[in-house]
C-alpha cells in the first residue's frame, strides 16, 4: 500500500465512501430493534464475503468475519457497533445529506462511518492480510451497554494480539482514544411512608425530602479532578471521578407526602478502585430520616479503559504511519465509555480509529470528509504493520 496520498486520490476515495455510508445510516437501527439492527449486520456480511472473509453468527446477535489467518499466529481483532441511538423516524427530520466537507445523518459519526472506513482500509490491503489474519466483530447493543455481546467481546480479546476499535477519533480532532473512563449506572430506591398533606402530614416520612438529601450526599463522592493518569499529548484532561444523579422521580399526588422515590445514578472512574470506592459508599449510603428504607442496585457495567505502556505502543506506531501519510496525530483520555473498555484489561487497544467528525447523538452529527480519507489510510496503515 502506498504511505502517500494526492487530493485527487481522496475525492476517488470519498465518492467510493458515500454510497456505503448512505445505505448504512438509511437503514436506521435503534439498539432495541434487533431486526433492524440486523439488517445493517447483513449489509456489512454482504460486504465481507465479497473480500472473501468467512462469516460466523455468534451467540447474542454478534456477526463475526475472519480475514485470512491460517496459521498459528493472534489475529488482530476490530470492534464496530451496527447499532445507534436514534429511534425510528429520525432521518425525517435528520436526513442524510452532503454539506461542502461534512456528511450528516444520525449514525453516521458514531458509528456506521466507521464501519464503511474499515472496509475501506481491508480493501486497500488486496487480500494480503497479516498474520494471524484479521477478526472483525460487529455488535448489536453497544449503545445500551453490549450487555448480549460483551462475552463474545472479551473472549475475540483474550485471543487477539491487539484490538483496534472503530469510535471516531475525538471531535474536531485526528486525536486518538489511548483511555477512557469506566462506567457505572446505579439506582437508589426511597421508600418513605405516605400521608395527607394538609391534614397529618407529621404521620408522613417524604421519600422526596430524602431523596434531596441523598442527592448532595451521592454528588459528594466526585473527585472531578486530579486521579492518577498522566498528562497526554492533546493536553491535560480531566481524569478525576464524576458522580451525578441525572434523573429523579417519586410522589403520586401533590397533597400527599410521597411515599416513592427514585434516583439514577451516573459514574465514571478512571480507574478499578475508584470504581471500587464508589461502589462501596453508595452501598454504605444512610438515610437520614430513619423511616426511609433505602435500596441499592446497578454496577460498574464497563471497567476503565487505563492509559497503559501496550496501548501507547499502538498509538506510537499509528503516530508514525500518521506522519509517513502527511498529517500528525494526538491522543486522549475521554469520559464516554464504549467495547475497548472491556477489551483494554484483556488486550493491548487502541480506540478512535473511526471516521472523524463531531456530534455524537447530536442533531448536528457528522463526518469530516476532508479528514476521512487520511484516517482510512492510517487503519490500512495499522492493520499492516501491528
Amino acid at each position: 500500500m502506498s504511505t502517500t496520498y494526492t487530493a485527487e486520490r481522496d475525492e476517488q476515495l470519498i465518492a467510493a465512501l458515500l454510497g456505503p455510508l448512505k445505505t448504512l445510516v438509511e437503514l436506521e437501527s435503534p439498539s432495541e430493534d434487533f431486526v433492524a439492527v440486523t439488517r445493517v449486520q447483513d449489509v456489512v456480511e454482504g460486504w465481507a464475503r465479497e473480500l472473501g472473509a468467512s462469516c460466523h453468527a455468534l451467540p447474542g446477535g454478534t456477526r463475526q468475519f475472519i480475514f485470512g489467518g491460517a496459521d498459528n499466529h493472534k489475529p488482530l481483532l476490530l470492534l464496530a457497533h451496527a447499532d445507534t441511538v436514534w429511534p425510528h423516524g429520525t432521518l425525517a427530520h435528520m436526513p442524510f445529506r452532503l454539506d461542502g466537507e461534512r456528511v450528516y445523518g444520525p449514525g453516521s459519526y458514531d458509528m456506521k462511518g466507521g464501519i464503511v472506513g474499515a472496509f475501506a482500509a481491508l480493501r486497500m490491503l488486496q487480500h494480503h492480510y497479516p498474520a494471524g489474519g484479521i477478526h472483525f466483530l460487529l455488535t448489536p447493543d453497544e449503545e445500551t451497554g453490549s450487555l448480549t455481546s460483551r462475552s463474545n467481546i472479551e473472549q475475540a480479546a483474550r485471543e487477539a494480539r491487539a484490538v483496534l476499535v472503530l469510535e471516531p477519533p475525538i471531535p474536531g480532532t485526528h486525536a486518538l482514544k489511548t483511555g477512557r473512563k469506566g462506567v457505572g449506572d446505579y439506582t437508589l430506591q426511597l421508600t418513605g411512608v405516605a400521608a395527607h398533606a394538609g391534614n397529618e402530614p407529621e404521620q408522613g416520612a417524604s421519600a422526596i425530602y430524602e431523596a434531596a438529601l441523598q442527592v448532595l450526599d451521592i454528588e459528594a463522592l466526585a473527585r472531578p479532578t486530579g486521579g492518577d493518569m498522566s498528562t497526554v499529548d492533546t493536553g491535560t484532561v480531566d481524569t478525576g471521578t464524576t458522580v451525578s444523579v441525572g434523573r429523579i422521580t417519586g410522589g403520586t399526588a401533590v397533597n400527599v407526602i410521597p411515599a416513592q422515590a427514585r434516583l439514577d445514578i451516573d459514574v465514571r472512574v478512571s480507574t478499578l478502585a475508584e470504581g471500587e470506592r464508589i461502589a462501596a459508599a453508595l452501598q454504605a449510603l444512610k438515610a437520614h430520616n430513619p423511616r426511609v428504607q433505602l435500596a441499592l442496585s446497578g454496577e460498574l457495567n464497563r471497567p476503565p479503559f487505563e492509559r497503559t505502556p501496550a496501548t501507547l505502543m499502538l498509538y506510537h506506531q499509528a503516530q508514525r504511519i500518521a506522519q509517513q501519510l502527511g498529517f500528525e496525530i494526538g491522543e486522549g483520555v475521554v469520559g464516554g465509555g464504549s467495547d475497548g473498555n472491556l477489551t483494554a484489561p484483556l488486550c493491548p487497544t487502541l480506540d478512535g480509529l473511526g471516521a472523524p467528525g463531531d456530534g455524537a447523538h447530536a442533531q448536528y452529527e457528522h463526518i469530516r470528509l476532508d479528514r476521512w480519507p487520511q484516517h482510512i489510510r492510517l487503519l490500512a496503515g495499522l492493520l499492516q504493520e501491528v
